[in-house]
């Protein structure tokens, strides 16, 4: 498996070190979120700081983005990394891209396969010079030499989407390159509706289940003393209780025998009690939704939760302090021989 470490975007000043600190501690690559500072300026950033540095979006937002910029930034990453770097894409949440950025959201998981195509056309007109794709949201037929970045001694970039419903993740087995799992992505659910669905959208276009990578968030609990376990317990509980009040994700909860926990954790988030948010997650559910070890037992629980399921692992909570960095860098390592 191929081991990242998961991050938010950094003041640019700042990347290049953590590029380094990452590269230097055994992980694969870095994989930059996308909250209030944008994504692919730190993988740029990242890009020169740490080369042989694998690096990806994980998930750079879509649709307030034409899909040819969206292409264009790829592009110029894929060069600068030597084609180590993956396009993680995702819709976000309707509030978000009508209030924030100011776009349309309609019909968004037709709208993002209509993206996805249009983008790896902008890849070939990149090369080819011929810009060909008339799709149900979008239609790009115009490119100069002028206007488009040219060939690249590189493959074209992986193109990887988020996805948490069945429809959404045959949409990724159908078009995209992998599929970006949500963090609260625990191995039952991985079973019943991730593999079975991306097999089912890649059967449809003629593809094997293989060709698409799976990159899975985990959220880690590790220490070799109560206390050091007991203080990250209570983080890795209110990470998710946040992903916990989104109403989309409630069946995943449901389904592994915790109904109604997103029903309980959005009545605390309504009047403001972040406390009791946090409470209505117990260990019970940590128990499945988090992976608890020492550190010399980590490695070997995430093999056991993920081999033959996840391509990527991602590390959703290294980032900090910097000998538990280093300690994770250890556990990436391990794995990733």
């Amino acid at each position: 498996m191929h081991i990242d470490v998961m991050t938010i975007p950094q003041p640019l000043g700042q990347t290049g070190e953590l590029a380094r600190r990452t590269q230097a501690a055994g992980f694969s690559g870095l994989l930059f979120t996308e909250t209030g500072r944008t994504a692919y300026l730190n993988a740029a950033v990242a890009s020169q700081a740490a080369p042989g540095l694998e690096l990806s979006t994980g998930v750079a937002v879509a649709f307030p983005r034409s899909p040819f910029v969206t292409a264009a930034a790829a592009w110029e990453l894929q060069e600068a990394t030597g084609g180590r770097f993956r396009l993680g894409l995702g819709t976000q949440v309707r509030t978000h891209v009508v209030r924030r950025y100011g776009v349309p959201f309609e019909r968004p998981g037709p709208r993002m396969r209509d993206y996805v195509r249009a983008v790896k056309a902008c890849f070939d007109a990149f090369r080819t010079g011929k810009l060909d794709h008339h799709g149900d949201f979008y239609d790009l037929d115009f490119i100069t030499a002028q206007w488009s970045a040219g060939p690249i001694d590189a493959p074209d970039p992986k193109v990887d989407v988020a996805a948490v419903n069945p429809w959404m993740l045959r949409m990724a087995g159908e078009v995209a390159d992998g599929v970006h799992v949500h963090p609260i992505g625990e191995p039952g659910y991985l079973t019943r509706h991730v593999m079975p669905n991306v097999a089912a959208g890649a059967a449809k276009a003629g593809r094997a289940p293989s060709d698409i990578a799976v990159i899975v968030p985990v959220l880690t609990i590790v220490g070799d003393t109560d206390e050091e376990r007991e203080r990250n317990r209570e983080s890795v509980r209110a990470s998710m209780a946040f992903y916990g009040s989104t109403p989309n994700y409630a069946f995943i909860w449901d389904e592994a025998g915790f109904e109604g926990t997103t029903a309980r954790i959005r009545e605390k988030q309504k009047a403001g009690d972040f406390a009791g948010m946090a409470a209505a997650v117990t260990d019970e559910h940590i128990a499945v939704f988090a992976t608890e070890a020492t550190w010399d037992g980590l490695a070997d629980a995430l093999a056991a939760k993920y081999a033959g399921v996840a391509t990527r692992l991602v590390f959703y909570n290294a980032v900090g302090d910097m000998e538990r960095f280093e300690r994770y860098g250890e556990v990436a390592r391990r794995l990733g021989g």
